[in-house]
């Protein structure tokens, strides 16, 4: 009787460390598997600012939380706009981008919501030597380059002329912008086709290395916040939250984990970027140059809604966005960044 009950007593033992291993696996099949044979394709833009996007490529994060049955395409961009009629076409499911393209997109389509940071700041402005212009007030009647129309680095450009009591115009009566591409800045300013440029990094520093301008207004003066505004963040389609929110939520990790990497270990960090540029343009960059613009970041998760209904408002009196009041944007749709809450507690 005795052996028969103390049988019977380790067999149920045995039993419930079964059903609780395969409780278990149960639940991390509902996450894993969630998405198994999916293809997630990736979106980020060609410059030193989306260092955690390349680092998160490099290191394999994307892979780690997805999961090995999960396909990664990732697609570089030249601009934001680019970027954004990607996203709204279905080419790209989740990426790295400026606020002011998502804004404007948001605005045509409302089919795309941000869901974390991932860097403020890092854009400079540089000034051609020999131009005259030693402040920002010395703008007036000069030619300024800035990437692509509508663009962040536009939006502060704005910003900075509009606190010195400057407009932006099509004559020489204040600010005539230009836009194009970084490099070609560069050759234009070298040229002296181009006054003056708002820049991501590293080409502000790149132009003051060869002699060609000088940095007037460095990144943590850069409005708004003084530097430190949203320059890159992380969006999804709605598409894409609505069926892997899981996958998402995986992104969200990934960018912190890398992160994390690019703070811990700066020097393993320059060549990883360098190869990952190199495989997006055929080009890589000096590592002394990627040094320099990795000091110009402020590498976070955090959104400061604030800084985005500033910039956003800056768009709107350009009339980039249009359909929008003079009470401005509500962004109550566009920024969603629930799961990054989830992702911040554990879950």
């Amino acid at each position: 009787m005795k052996k028969t009950l103390v049988l019977s007593m380790v067999i149920l033992l045995f039993i419930a460390i079964l059903s609780g291993c395969g409780s278990a696996n149960n639940q991390k099949s509902d996450v894993s598997t969630a998405s198994t044979g999916a293809t997630v394709k990736i979106g980020l833009l060609k410059n030193v600012t989306h260092a955690p996007a390349f680092i998160a490529i490099k290191n394999g994060y994307f892979q780690k939380y997805f999961g090995d049955n999960v396909k990664i395409e990732v697609q570089g961009f030249n601009n934001g706009s680019d970027f954004s009629t990607a996203m709204a076409t279905g080419q790209i499911d989740i990426g790295f981008v400026g606020p002011s393209p998502v804004i404007n997109q948001y605005v045509r389509s409302r089919n795309l919501k941000i869901i974390s940071g991932s860097n403020n700041g890092g854009a400079v402005l540089v000034v051609r030597k020999g131009a005259g212009i030693s402040s920002v007030k010395d703008l007036a009647g000069k030619l300024a380059a800035v990437p692509t129309k509508g663009s962040t680095n536009e939006i502060s450009l704005r910003l900075l002329l509009e606190q010195q009591g400057l407009k932006v115009t099509t004559d020489k009566s204040g600010v005539q912008l230009i836009t194009m591409a970084p490099a070609d800045t560069l050759v234009a300013m070298k040229q002296g086709q181009v006054d003056a440029a708002l820049l991501p990094e590293p080409w502000g520093t790149q132009i003051a290395n060869e002699g060609i301008g000088e940095i007037l207004v460095d990144w943590d003066k850069i409005p708004p916040n003084d530097g430190n505004y949203p320059l890159t963040i992380l969006v999804a389609s709605d598409d894409f939250l609505k069926d892997h929110r899981d996958l998402a939520k995986g992104a969200i990790h990934a960018n912190l984990d890398a992160i994390d990497f690019i703070q811990k270990n700066p020097e393993e960090t320059y060549p990883l970027v360098s190869d990952e540029l190199k495989e997006l343009t055929g080009k890589g960059l000096d590592v002394e140059l990627i040094k320099i613009a990795l000091k110009h970041l402020k590498l976070t998760t955090d959104v400061d809604q604030k800084a985005l209904e500033s910039m956003a408002q800056v768009a709107v009196d350009a009339g980039y966005v249009k359909g929008v009041d003079k009470n401005g944007l509500d962004q109550s749709g566009l920024i969603d960044l629930s799961i990054l809450k989830e992702a911040l507690d554990g879950k």
